[in-house]
């Protein structure tokens, strides 16, 4: 664990959020609707771009995360599910949390960008 960077915590607590928003629908008894179909889908692809940048860092990656992020903060009202206020909060925090992970991540980045070098 020598080498875990204040980076990987924000993936590793992004992979936490996902695994939530995906098992949310079933501890929270969300309806079968949009609220559940989005929090599947986002809490899968937040949680595949967390592993995958803790497998091999890429800044595409902590992009999409804050896309997706976004995209969860909104979605009740895109999607139509506000009324539903256990999914909506749900999906409200967790998009808020993920999209500052990957905006704190982005910014870090740019503070101090990783060193390229030469094989060989």
């Amino acid at each position: 664990m020598e080498n875990w960077t204040n980076a990987k915590w924000c993936d590793v607590a992004n992979l936490v959020l996902g695994a939530f928003l995906f098992a949310s629908p079933w501890m929270f008894g969300f309806d079968a609707g949009a609220a559940s179909r989005n929090a599947y889908v986002a809490g899968i692809a937040i949680a595949i771009l967390a592993i995958a940048a803790l497998a091999a860092f890429a800044v595409w990656e902590e992009w999409l995360n804050l896309i997706v992020g976004l995209w969860t903060l909104i979605a009740p009202w895109v999607l139509g599910f506000q009324g539903n206020r256990t999914a909506m909060t749900i999906h409200v925090v967790v998009g808020i949390a993920v999209a500052a992970l990957a905006a704190i991540e982005l910014w870090m980045m740019s503070q101090n960008p990783p060193r390229l070098t030469a094989s060989g």
